[in-house]
């Protein structure tokens, strides 16, 4: 067995992993990374090149996982893609987003080589896909191999599986994106447990120290209080969300805290992608089960369009509480947008609930909030730092602590760190190492083959 991380930057970004075991080559993952443009974003696929892909499993839909699948499912058309069930409808919906951003990047930053992909790309990934059930194995023959894979619901968002691949009873597991708290709209993950052979191991939260008092449900309560404040001196609140996931958690929040009287009543504004995946969740609550999220929702809120006019440094007429995309404020999405029209307000609040990337706008904002200005580079706009900003720990990772106890339980040989900026990595290394003593812990450098 052997792998190769195709992540050519070996951190959050463009995530793909090339397994050969026996005689099967498998991919795990293929997505887009959210800083870079153009061919930068894509995962190395050069050092796969000349191989046949035997297989294809996707964890989840987010674009970091999901981005360039149309890509290296065009190069390998005979491969099927496996994925559960939520996301036959969740990735082609994604995906089509995706080619519409390219087309405006494409006109913003002159980008010949956009889109990366077509729509009959996508067409023949909806082809390609097998919709497995969680916990249930499918098998798998080439020559005189066999190999068994069962998706397991990781929790981290609706469709997110952890992939487990059985050969000659040797158990290959890797996590994906996973967090084992409920939250409102998702149970918690089910891992296998046990003893594991090969694990590859998330680690987004490893530079995140977690106070012990700093449950989930703590983290809610402190973001409603925080809500109410900005609504008591008549301010607007933006909170950043992603998409898929987050934003209809935070729906469910919103509307029961008002339903029980903890949050004020007040307009909630919201658009975009995230609206319509909202649909999307609805139909795979009532088809599955697997989501708990219902369209009713979304009535009860009265959830109200955003004023499209806004301007930077031009505080919002239309006061309330907007739900809006990107979670990390990427240049030009709503969330920058609104941001930009809020920050120099001082009654006004910025609060982030989720994982911000550093080098991105959020993440810079979350930084500095103590300067006293931000630059809004897409505007050229610079903006004093008046309102709040605030950071609440609703991450759809589990926090470090937990997964080093998973990877204790299942005393692995190896263990491949996936998924986490240098920092985060670190910690885990030596962490890893001072509990596994026995086992091999691999930071894997980008594109280099590692034997198992």
């Amino acid at each position: 067995m052997e792998f190769i991380d195709l992540n050519r930057y070996g951190e959050i970004g463009s995530n793909s992993t090339f397994l050969s075991i026996g005689s099967f080559n498998i991919l795990i993952d293929s997505g887009l990374h959210p800083k870079k443009l153009g061919k930068d974003s894509l995962p190395d696929f050069n050092k796969v090149q000349g191989k046949t892909i035997d297989l294809i499993i996707l964890t989840h839909c987010h674009l970091d996982h999901l981005g360039s699948l149309p890509i290296i499912a065009r190069n390998h058309p005979e491969a099927p893609i496996l994925t559960s069930l939520p996301n036959l409808s969740l990735a082609p919906r994604m995906l089509r987003n995706s080619i519409n951003v390219m087309k405006r990047q494409r006109e913003e930053y002159g980008m010949t080589d956009y889109p990366l992909y077509v729509h009959r790309d996508i067409d023949h990934i909806k082809r390609s896909i097998i919709a497995l059930p969680f916990e249930k194995s499918e098998f798998f023959h080439k020559n005189k191999d066999k190999i068994e894979v069962k998706l397991h619901p990781s929790g981290h968002v609706v469709g997110a599986s952890a992939i487990e691949i059985i050969y000659k009873g040797k158990r290959i597991v890797h996590t994906g994106d996973v967090l084992f708290e409920a939250q409102r709209t998702l149970p918690g993950a089910y891992l296998p447990i046990g003893k594991i052979d090969t694990l590859f191991l998330e680690t987004t939260r490893g530079a995140t120290v977690r106070a012990k008092e700093s449950t989930r449900e703590n983290e809610i309560k402190q973001l409603i209080d925080s809500i109410n404040e900005i609504l008591d001196q008549d301010g607007t609140c933006l909170i950043p969300v992603f998409a898929l996931g987050r934003m209809q958690e935070l729906f469910k929040i919103i509307l029961e805290s008002m339903q029980i009287g903890i949050l004020r009543k007040a307009p909630v504004y919201s658009t975009g992608l995230g609206m319509d995946i909202c649909n999307f969740f609805d139909k795979i609550s009532k088809r599955t089960g697997l989501v708990d999220f219902d369209l009713k929702i979304l009535k009860q809120l009265d959830i109200k369009t955003i004023d499209p006019k806004l301007r930077p440094g031009k505080n919002i007429k239309k006061k309330g509480i907007y739900i809006v995309s990107s979670g990390m404020l990427v240049e030009r999405t709503p969330s920058y947008n609104v941001a930009a029209s809020l920050l120099n307000t001082g009654s006004n609040g910025i609060f982030f609930i989720g994982y911000c990337d550093p080098d991105t706008p959020g993440g810079q904002l979350i930084a500095n909030k103590e300067a006293d200005t931000f630059y809004f580079n897409a505007f050229d706009y610079l903006s004093p730092i008046r309102a709040s900003i605030k950071k609440f720990d609703l991450s759809g990772h589990a926090d470090r602590d937990t997964l080093v106890d998973y990877a204790i339980q299942a005393k692995p040989k190896n263990i491949i760190l996936t998924h986490g900026e240098n920092e985060a990595r670190n910690w885990f290394l030596v962490t890893l190492n001072q509990h596994l003593g026995d086992s091999q812990i691999i930071d894997p450098e980008p594109g280099r083959t590692y034997p198992l």
